[in-house]
């Protein structure tokens, strides 16, 4: 008997898009992720946007709603070069970490991208930033855009009552120490009912006889302060004040002797944003991993139920290609691991080994090596994971024979780097542990920490740099963060370094 269904119709035909088709195509992608994958995603709210828009959400670090900084427009200057002359592309969208979910798809997309892009970032990048444990405890994504307003207004108005200068001034200073404004290890004490209150003075512009500075140091010490900070002993100053302080821009904007109210909260500011992109930094293998993966799996489904022609598919993955593409060591291209490519290959390696286990996944990966759920077992991966634990516990022997890796040691007293470690068992384990260091933030990133400030003293600034394997600050760098810290501390400003021996 024949059968008489009715082929699919097309979700569209040819390069053009209009909203009817992206809604279209939205809701037969969402079909597939929710249905199919099991995807947990937030609302999403798609938004198109022009290539001058692109490049400038680019420049404000992928957040358009931002406020004003000239390095900004520095950013914005030199891409718009690159784009216009041809040696730069630009990304196909930007997708915010938000509730509901925000995407920009640029207007330039054919229609096949348009597909792409939706099943990329509104549920590959929407599920991931909805499920993984470092989104969920660090960041807000239901206040962040209410916030992003808040930041944009208060230093405009900022700007216009106390002049660009002064604002600007206080903006580079806590740019420049933005990646030493994160608590990496554990959240900030809970603000004090004085603090609250303090905070609420400085946003609606308090004035009283009272000082600023005394409105924060009662706020931030309260009744303790001449008790133990005046008389007390070393240590119990540094227990009031929460030293050593990972956070350098918290402790200044809570302890500085000579900053305004005002200026205190851009430093709030500045390292609550810096806050928000820390997971971001974490994850980026995983997150654009999961996001590849998605789409990757939604295009190639949409193109078996005939609902997209051969030829947008055959678009789609010339793209997709090219994000996955991993140059040779050689290559002119040649940059590194490119995170889209190993994060990509991890997913699919690990649908394989759930799918079609040889001997050696069943005994790297007893746990999940032959378990059919491979959508579970992705999905655990994307909730629990960070580039460098993901990597400890996924890269398979398969995979680092694909992408030919091994380890190369490099020791000050040889004169030559010595290949320490390559593809047999011990190596494997090694090589698989080396990888996953690179993505660990807590190496890659200077241990610089707040020591001691006696305010009734000296005032010194003193901060120690943890200086592992012997990697120093670069001595250009070093001085010119210093300069910002002492205009942000007022007084003298000493770091001292420490050496300490990786255990690797």
């Amino acid at each position: 008997m024949l059968d008489k269904t009715p082929p699919p119709e097309l979700l569209f035909e040819g390069p053009e898009w209009t909203f009817e088709l992206l809604e279209k195509a939205r809701d037969a992608i969402e079909k597939i992720a929710l249905n199919d994958l099991g995807l947990d995603v937030y609302p999403n709210q798609i938004e198109i946007i022009s290539a001058e828009q692109m490049l400038d959400a680019y420049s404000c670090i992928g957040l358009p709603l931002m406020y004003q900084h000239w390095s900004f427009g520095k950013h914005f200057a030199r891409d718009e070069a690159l784009y216009r002359t041809g040696r730069q592309g630009l990304a196909y969208e930007i997708v915010i970490n938000s509730n509901p979910c925000i995407s920009y798809n640029m207007e330039e997309n054919t229609m096949a991208m348009q597909t792409l892009v939706m099943a990329h970032a509104a549920f590959g990048h929407n599920h991931f930033f909805k499920n993984n444990y470092l989104f969920q405890q660090w960041t807000d994504a239901d206040g962040i855009h209410d916030y992003l307003a808040f930041a944009k207004n208060y230093i405009a108005a900022c700007e216009e009552r106390h002049g660009l200068d002064a604002v600007e001034e206080i903006l580079d200073a806590a740019h420049a120490l933005q990646s030493q404004g994160v608590f990496r290890y554990g959240r900030p004490p809970k603000p004090t009912a004085a603090e609250v209150a303090a905070m609420a003075k400085v946003r609606e512009g308090y004035e009283s006889g009272q000082s600023v500075l005394d409105i924060w140091t009662d706020a931030t010490l309260g009744d303790r302060r001449g008790d133990h900070v005046e008389n007390g002993p070393y240590g119990q100053r540094r227990k009031d004040m929460n030293m050593p302080q990972e956070n350098v821009l918290y402790f200044l904007e809570k302890h500085s002797p000579i900053l305004e109210g005002w200026q205190r909260e851009i430093l709030r500011i500045v390292r609550n944003l810096a806050q928000y992109f820390y997971p971001q930094k974490q994850t980026k293998v995983m997150n654009e991993g999961c996001a590849t993966f998605v789409h990757y799996y939604i295009v190639n489904e949409l193109y078996e139920q005939g609902l997209i022609t051969q030829g947008a598919l055959m678009e789609i993955m010339h793209s997709h290609t090219n994000v996955v593409l991993q140059p040779e060591f050689d290559d002119p291209r040649y940059s590194g691991i490119n995170p889209y490519a190993l994060g990509f290959a991890m997913m699919q390696d690990i649908c394989r080994i759930c799918e079609n286990p040889t001997d050696e996944d069943r005994e790297w990966f007893p746990e999940f090596a032959g378990n059919s759920d491979w959508r579970k077992v992705l999905r655990d991966a994307w909730a629990n994971y960070r580039d460098e634990s993901f990597i400890q516990q996924f890269l398979s022997p398969h995979l680092i024979r694909k992408f030919k890796l091994f380890a190369l040691s490099d020791v000050e007293e040889q004169p030559n780097l010595v290949v320490s470690q390559i593809h047999n068992r011990a190596g494997y384990k090694a090589i698989r542990r080396d990888l996953a260091h690179q993505y660990d933030l807590a190496y890659q990133e200077p241990d610089i920490q707040v020591a001691d400030a006696d305010l009734k003293g000296d005032r010194e600034l003193k901060l120690i740099h943890t200086v592992r394997d012997g990697i120093h600050l670069s001595e250009d760098d070093r001085e010119e963060v210093l300069i910002h810290l002492r205009r942000l501390w007022g007084y003298d400003v000493r770091l001292d370094a420490v050496e300490v021996q990786s255990n690797l």
